[in-house]
Parts: structure tokens; C-alpha cells; sequence
């Protein structure tokens, strides 16, 4: 028996599923502390993860390669700050673990962490373009933080964005509403899914209607947790390709973490 159409076939069958968790592949920002205050350092860590094809947890899928990315922090006086320089590689192999930054902010305020990158796959006709963010908030004391710190519902126009309506540091913990909106290349989405997935659990398949949400017709979402915990929020927009383009689809993601804790960090006093 001849088995080499067999293994052709299975070789094809895994390239292709190699090739769509590949273009499948969202990235995330987190971070160790969602409040610090002035000279401390708040450590970033940018990480890639495969809720594109259908896998929506905390699980890491491999390094990000940095080309064609752009990492800051945006202050809160509105100025960016190149940070993809500091990046340091945690992972033990090249493909592995995922890159990482400390950052010390030294005005009290707001702060946005970003990256952004758009790639063309060389293995599959699809062009990628990422968008992530956190926050994080410097206050002068941890014990009496100023709630509604302005700066968290800034618009950076960059693609698949989700801008948050209501500020995702302070006031926040369980029971806190988390409100976005989600924005593709500046205008509100509507009809999309979002989906809000704790760190402690892994969503069901299709729609899971515990943790996700469909967009308004403003392009608004609102997910409000019960317990304490780490949340990333994702959602994707595919459109068609321009005509002559060596890619056929712009697969848009857009992600935002968003730290749950216990106690309120500005009402539990």
C-alpha cells in the first residue's frame, strides 16, 4: 500500500492548521499592579495568544516577533513614551515565553500602555493588524487614590480599538461595571462580539452568554464581574482586501486587560 498520498495529506491538513493559529494569533499588555504611586515601577508584559481561533483563555502561544510592532506609554499629560527598546525576552527558546518591561512613571495620572503592529503573513493571503492596551494609574497615595482620573477614553485611531466609558483603574472592583466601545478607525462597531474572559476560567465554545456581549449600535459593551480577577477583553473585525493586494482579508484585533480587585482601590478607605 502506497502511503505517501496518506502523509501528503496530513502534512497539508497540518500546515493549514499551523497557518490559521498562526493568523489566528491576538496580543495582550498586562500588568503586575493596576495602581503604584510616583517612583515605582509597573512591570508590562506583552504576550500572544490564540482567541482568534476560537481559544478564548490566558494561554500563552508563543513570542511575539516585534517587527512591524510599536509599544509606548502614553502619559497622562498625552506624550508617548517608545518603550519596545526596553522589551526584554523571558522566554527560554526564540518562539517561546513572551517580552517584557519595566516602566517608571514619576507624575501621578493615567497611563496608557499600547502596542500595535501590522503584518502581512508571508505563509497565508491575510494581512494582520493588532491593537492592545492597558492602564494604569500613579497616584500619590494608595490608600486615598483620586477616583475618575481623566485620559482612559482617548481615541488613538489606530484600526480595531476598544475605548473604555467608564475608567477601568478607579473606581473598580466586583459589582463595578466595565463599559467599551468598540471603534474601527474611529467610528463605533456595531454588531460585534466582545468577549470579557476572567483569567480563573476558560469560555465555552460559540457564544458564551456568561462572559461575552454583542455590540450596541453605538458599538458599546458592558460586562459587569462578580468576583475579583484578572480580564482581557477581545474582539475581531474581518474585511476584504483591496483588488491587486497580495492578501486577500485585514484580519483587525483589538484587546484591553483590565485588573479586577477585591477592594475598590479608591472606595474601600
Amino acid at each position: 500500500m502506497n502511503f505517501r498520498p496518506l502523509r501528503l495529506l496530513m502534512l497539508l491538513t497540518a500546515s493549514a492548521a499551523l497557518v490559521s493559529a498562526a493568523v489566528a494569533h491576538d496580543t495582550w499588555l498586562q500588568t503586575n499592579t493596576s495602581v503604584l504611586r510616583p517612583g515605582d515601577s509597573v512591570y508590562l508584559e506583552l504576550m500572544l495568544g490564540n482567541h482568534g481561533n476560537g481559544a478564548r483563555d490566558f494561554k500563552v502561544a508563543g513570542k511575539l516577533n516585534l517587527d512591524g510592532s510599536a509599544v509606548s506609554v502614553i502619559g497622562p499629560d498625552g506624550k508617548a513614551i517608545d518603550i519596545k527598546p526596553t522589551l526584554v525576552d523571558r522566554g527560554y527558546a526564540p518562539k517561546e515565553g513572551y517580552w517584557s518591561a519595566q516602566f517608571t512613571p514619576v507624575k501621578p495620572g493615567m497611563y496608557l500602555a499600547i502596542q500595535t503592529s501590522d503584518q502581512v503573513a508571508s505563509y497565508a493571503p491575510q494581512r494582520s493588524v493588532r491593537n492592545a492596551k492597558t492602564f494604569f494609574l500613579v497616584s500619590a497615595s494608595l490608600d486615598k487614590v483620586t477616583p475618575d482620573a481623566p485620559g482612559f477614553d482617548t481615541v488613538t485611531g489606530d484600526g480595531l480599538e476598544f475605548v473604555p466609558q467608564i475608567n477601568p483603574v478607579a473606581p473598580m472592583g466586583a459589582g463595578y461595571p466595565i463599559k467599551v466601545k468598540l471603534v474601527f478607525h474611529g467610528k463605533p462597531l456595531a454588531g460585534e462580539k466582545v468577549s470579557f474572559i476572567p483569567q480563573s476560567q476558560t469560555l465555552t465554545e460559540a457564544f458564551d452568554p456568561h462572559f461575552e456581549r454583542k455590540t450596541d449600535a453605538n458599538g458599546l459593551a458592558t460586562f459587569e464581574p462578580n468576583a475579583s480577577d484578572y480580564y482581557l477583553i477581545v474582539a475581531h473585525h474581518d474585511i476584504p482586501a483591496d483588488a491587486g493586494q497580495a492578501y486577500k482579508t485585514i484580519a483587525y484585533s483589538a484587546t484591553l486587560t483590565v485588573m479586577v480587585p477585591a477592594l475598590c482601590p479608591c472606595c474601600a478607605q
